[in-house]
C-alpha cells in the first residue's frame, strides 16, 4: 500500500490532473447513461474492497475537508472532549424513577466515565463506573455513548440532546425499559451510523474493529479497483464517460440514487432477503434484491414521523412524485430534472452552513412566480415566516421515536387544518416501503419483527399467521425459522415439536441447520426448538439443539447459559458448571453467568466460591431476580434468616409477582 501512494504521488505530479474531472477508463466504453437500471460496476465484484477514506482523501482533498465536517463524516467517534457536544459537571445528573438508578458522566482526566448510583436516604448503597469509548451521533441532535469490552459493543444509559442542550436516559431506555449497560449494538445499528466494520461471524455485538465515522465508500462502493487503477494511469473524460471503477451517485439513475440514501434515511422494520446481510448492498445496486423496509402505516397520521424517515416522507411527496416523469435518460446525469435527495442536499458539505436562503432557492427553481402562483397564504403570514418556505411547508417538529429533538418533516405539503391531525388513527397495515410486493415469507416475518422489537400488539402475529399459514403448505422444512418463530412468540411450543419431528432431528441437525451466518439464523432457530423442548422438560432433545445453537454463534451468551442450564437439567452437573465456568470466562458482563456459577457452587456447599460468584452478579446487576433469590439461599445455608428476610422483600417489592418470594417470605415468618 505504501509503495502504491509513492508510485500514485510521483504520478500526479507526472501528468498534472486533478481528479475531479477525469476518472479511470470504464470496463466498456459508453456514452450517456445506458444501461442505466443495471450498471455493471467494476467495484460491485467481490474482490473489491475498502480501502478508507484516508485513502480517498489523497486525490480528493477538498471534498474531504467538508465532507468530514458533515452529519456523516461526525457520526461515530472515539470518546473524547473533542468529540463531545455534551455538558459536564455536578449538576448534570439524570433519575431514572422506574430502576431508581441515578447517572452521572465526567471526565477523569482525557477519560469519559459513567457513573451508576442508587441511594437509599443520604447514603449511596450501589455504585457502578463505566468508561465511556465511543461517541455516536455527530452532535447536530444527540450524543449516544457506547463501551466495547472483549469486542462486545453495548450502548450505556446516557445520551445528550444536543438540541435542548440536556442530559436524559436513551431513546428505547424509557418508561421502564432502562437496559442500564448491556443493549447490543449489532450490525444493523453499526452499519448505518458508521462505515462497515469488522464483525465477528456467530456474534451479534462482537467486533475486531469499528472504522471511526461514515466515510466515502459507504456512497461510491468500495475503493480498492478505484484506486489501482488510478495508479495505473487508466483515465477517462468524465464529461463524456462514466467511470465504472468507483459508483458516482450523479450518474445513476434517480430510484438507483435514491436506494443509496434510503439505505440508512429509511428506518424501519428491515427484512433482509435469504442470505444477505447488512455488508451486500452495494451504491448503484436495487436495495429491494437486499431488503425490505416496513412501516406501519396508520389514517390521519400525517403529521407523524420517525427521525431517520426523510425517504419515506419524501417519496410522499407531490414535489417528489410529479418530477420522477422527468429522468432523462440521455444524459450523464440522468436525475438534473428530476428530485432526489440531492437535489437540496449536498452530501460533501454540512447542512449546518446552509442558510434558509439556500433552501428556498431550491424551492423556487421549480416554483418560480413567472411558473406558477407559488403561495396562496397571506402576505402578512409569509412576511412572518420570512419568506420560508421550508417553515410551513416542512415544518420542524419532533419525531415520534426520539425525545427532545427537532427536525424538519421532508414530507412536503400543504398544511393541514388542526381538525384534521386530531382524527383517531386507525392501522392500516405494514407497508414496503421500497418494495412493491414482497412476498409472502418476507410479509410473515415483517409482522413478526415489528411485534418482537418495536410494539407487542396481537394483531400483528395474527397478521403473520396468515402468511405462515400459506407458507406451511408450500413447503415446512424451507419456511421452518419463520413458522417456528410465529409459534415461539405465542407459546405454542407443542406445535414447534411437532413440525420439528415430523422434520426429523437427525435430518435438521445434520443437514439443515448447519449455517454459520451474520444474523445467525440458523442458531436462532436452534434456540428455540431448544426452548420448546425445555418448557415440555425433554431436557436431552433441548440439549441438542442448545449446543448446536452455541456451535453456530458461540459469542451469544444468552445461548451458552442456555446450553448449560439444560445440562443442569439434565443432572450433567459437571458438564454444566464447565460450561458456567466457559460462559463467566468469555462474557464477563453477563450477570446470569455468575449467578448460575453460583449456585452450582452452592449445591456443592462450596461457600466461598457461592459468595464470589453471587457477589459478582450483583454487582453487574443488583436486581437481577435470581442472583438475589441466589443469594437468599446462601444466607439462609449460613443460617441469617434476618438478611435472606431483607432481600425477600426487596424482591417483592420490586416485583409484586414473585410467587416463590412470597411464598419463602411467609415460611421464614
Amino acid at each position: 500500500m505504501k509503495k502504491n501512494r509513492i508510485i500514485f504521488a510521483l504520478l500526479l505530479v507526472t501528468i498534472g490532473v486533478i481528479f475531479f474531472s477525469v476518472e479511470c477508463q470504464s470496463p466498456k466504453k459508453q456514452n450517456g447513461s445506458e444501461n442505466l437500471e443495471t450498471p455493471h460496476y467494476l467495484n460491485h465484484a467481490d474482490s473489491a474492497r475498502y480501502v478508507g477514506i484516508n485513502a480517498c482523501k489523497t486525490c480528493h482533498y477538498e471534498i474531504y475537508t467538508s465532507f468530514i465536517e458533515t452529519g456523516m463524516g461526525q457520526s461515530f467517534d472515539i470518546a473524547s472532549k473533542k468529540k463531545s457536544a455534551a455538558l459536564f459537571g455536578p449538576s448534570n445528573v439524570i433519575y431514572d424513577s422506574y430502576s431508581d438508578f441515578y447517572y452521572h458522566p465526567y471526565f477523569s482526566g482525557d477519560t469519559m466515565k459513567i457513573l451508576e448510583f442508587r441511594i437509599n436516604g443520604k447514603d449511596t448503597v450501589y455504585k457502578r463506573t463505566e468508561t465511556v469509548n465511543y461517541i455516536i451521533g455527530s452532535g447536530q441532535h444527540t450524543n449516544s455513548h457506547m463501551m466495547i469490552r472483549d469486542g462486545f459493543v453495548t450502548q450505556m444509559p446516557m445520551t445528550f440532546y444536543t438540541q435542548k442542550k440536556q442530559w436524559d436516559l436513551p431513546p428505547g431506555f424509557e418508561n421502564g425499559y432502562n437496559s442500564r449497560f448491556s443493549r447490543k449494538i449489532g450490525l444493523e445499528c453499526m452499519s448505518c451510523h458508521n462505515s462497515y466494520p469488522d464483525f465477528v461471524l456467530g456474534s451479534e455485538n462482537k467486533f475486531n474493529a469499528i472504522p471511526h465515522g461514515i466515510g466515502c465508500e459507504r456512497c461510491h462502493g468500495p475503493g480498492s479497483i478505484h484506486v489501482d487503477l488510478k495508479t495505473k494511469n487508466q483515465i477517462v473524460d468524465t464529461a463524456k464517460n462514466i467511470d465504472y471503477s468507483i459508483v458516482n451517485p450523479a450518474k445513476l439513475a434517480p430510484n438507483l440514487q435514491f436506494d443509496i440514501c434510503q439505505r440508512c434515511h429509511l428506518q424501519g422494520n428491515t427484512i433482509l432477503k435469504d442470505n444477505y446481510s447488512f455488508y451486500d448492498f452495494k451504491p448503484g445496486k436495487k436495495l429491494s434484491d437486499f431488503m425490505t423496509v416496513f412501516l406501519p402505516k396508520f389514517s390521519h397520521a400525517d403529521d407523524e414521523f420517525i427521525m431517520a424517515s426523510h425517504a419515506d416522507r419524501l417519496k410522499q411527496s407531490q414535489c417528489f412524485i410529479q418530477s420522477q416523469k422527468y429522468v432523462d435518460s440521455s444524459s450523464l446525469k440522468p436525475y438534473k430534472n428530476t428530485m432526489t435527495c440531492v437535489t437540496c442536499h449536498n452530501p460533501h458539505k454540512s447542512v449546518k452552513f446552509q442558510k434558509d436562503e439556500f433552501f428556498n432557492a431550491k424551492c423556487n427553481s421549480c416554483h418560480a412566480e413567472k411558473q406558477v402562483a407559488t403561495c396562496s397564504e397571506t402576505k402578512s403570514k409569509i412576511d412572518l415566516q420570512k419568506n420560508n418556505c421550508v417553515s410551513c411547508h416542512m415544518p420542524n417538529s419532533g419525531s415520534i421515536d426520539i425525545p427532545h429533538v427537532t427536525v424538519h418533516d421532508h414530507y412536503i405539503r400543504k398544511p393541514k387544518p388542526a381538525t384534521e391531525l386530531k382524527k383517531a388513527k386507525e392501522f392500516l397495515g405494514l407497508i414496503a416501503i421500497n418494495e412493491l410486493n414482497p412476498n409472502h415469507k418476507t410479509k410473515a416475518q415483517a409482522y413478526i419483527n415489528q411485534y418482537e422489537k418495536f410494539d407487542k400488539v396481537a394483531y400483528y402475529l395474527d397478521s403473520a399467521e396468515v402468511y405462515t399459514n400459506i407458507l406451511r403448505k408450500q413447503s415446512l422444512t424451507l419456511f421452518l425459522d419463520v413458522i417456528v418463530h410465529l409459534n415461539f412468540l405465542k407459546g405454542n411450543y407443542s406445535q414447534i415439536i411437532a413440525d420439528v419431528e415430523k422434520i426429523g432431528q437427525v435430518k435438521l441437525i445434520n443437514d439443515i441447520l448447519v449455517h454459520p451466518s451474520y444474523n445467525n439464523k440458523d442458531a436462532w432457530l436452534c434456540y428455540r426448538i431448544g426452548e420448546a423442548y425445555q418448557t415440555q422438560m425433554e431436557y436431552t432433545k433441548a440439549m441438542v439443539y442448545y449446543a448446536q445453537a452455541n456451535k453456530l454463534a458461540p459469542y451469544y451468551p444468552d445461548f451458552l447459559n442456555k446450553y448449560a442450564g439444560a445440562c443442569l437439567n439434565n443432572n450433567q452437573l459437571p458438564q454444566a458448571q464447565s460450561l458456567y465456568i466457559k460462559l463467566t470466562q468469555n462474557f464477563p458482563e453477563f450477570a446470569p453467568g455468575f449467578s448460575n456459577l453460583g449456585f452450582i457452587y452452592l449445591t456443592q456447599n462450596d461457600k466461598v466460591n457461592a459468595h464470589k460468584y453471587i457477589t459478582k452478579a450483583l454487582q453487574l446487576d443488583p436486581d437481577y431476580e435470581l442472583a438475589l433469590m441466589n443469594k437468599v439461599s446462601l444466607l439462609l445455608y449460613e443460617n441469617n434468616i434476618k438478611e435472606a428476610q431483607k432481600i425477600l422483600k426487596k424482591i417483592i417489592k420490586r416485583n409484586p409477582k414473585q410467587e416463590k418470594a412470597k411464598e419463602l417470605l411467609l415460611q421464614l415468618h
